[in-house]
């Protein structure tokens, strides 16, 4: 082969390189955007059955294994803001939010109040499968950055997140960072940002923190549910 003919392979093997270098970016954009419209729809869904079915409902997001599902509480609660197990005052459930219940127990060394418990449902699609109780992945490569609702004193990147929803149509409000792999840059991030009076979901391109409004904001935010 004459050195030209070298320069030409290498040429194409770099086009070809290139291609799918670019095709694979693509793809992990759109499982991103896949990820946002499943976690989407897990919102809309816990909104709409806490209020048919007259009972709390939160979405669990577990960071470590980068899992969602949907569960139901059998007792109404309000969620305790800067909670020493994360779970806003609900039951504890992980070896972590154990610890950190009898943690606190032995520092109050006084009587304690029954937590609230919360089990698995069906979840109207947003579960795997038919009738399936979840969890569900949030697909190949996606993984969660960053969440913090309301009662989060601090956004939390490890273990598990809650997102609580009440009857009479209310949440919490939250920002869920979903990123592509382990990735820290802005561009291979989206944030869902929560509306606690209306539920309503807002995608922002980005790794954006959770921001509490001002009176006006909140108002504005009322005037928004009167007309939706």
């Amino acid at each position: 082969m004459t050195l030209l003919e070298i320069l030409i392979v290498m040429l194409l093997l770099a086009l070809v390189v290139g291609s799918v270098i670019a095709g694979s970016g693509q793809l992990a954009s759109v499982r991103l955007k896949r990820a946002a419209t499943m976690v989407t729809g897990a919102v809309r869904v816990a909104f709409t059955r806490a209020t048919a079915t007259s009972k709390p409902q939160r979405i669990v997001f577990d960071m470590d294994e980068d899992k969602i599902w949907l569960e139901e509480g059998e007792t109404p609660m309000l969620v305790q803001s800067k909670d020493i197990t994360g779970t806003g005052g609900a039951d504890a459930v992980t070896m972590q939010e154990q610890a950190a219940v009898k943690e606190g127990e032995k520092i109050m060394k006084g009587p304690t109040i029954a937590r609230p418990h919360f089990h698995a449902v069906e979840s109207l699609g947003f579960a795997e499968g038919t009738g399936a109780k979840g969890p569900r992945l949030l697909g190949r490569g996606i993984k969660y950055r960053e969440i913090q609702a309301q009662h989060d004193e601090h956004a939390r990147t490890t273990g598990r997140a809650y997102l609580y929803f009440w009857p009479g149509g209310q949440t919490e409000r939250a920002a869920i960072q979903l990123r592509i792999g382990e990735s820290i840059e802005d561009r291979d991030a989206l944030t869902l940002v929560i509306s606690p009076l209306t539920g309503k979901v807002t995608a922002k391109s980005g790794a954006v923190s959770l921001v509490i409004p001002t009176d006006d904001k909140e108002a504005s935010e009322r005037e928004d549910k009167a007309g939706f």
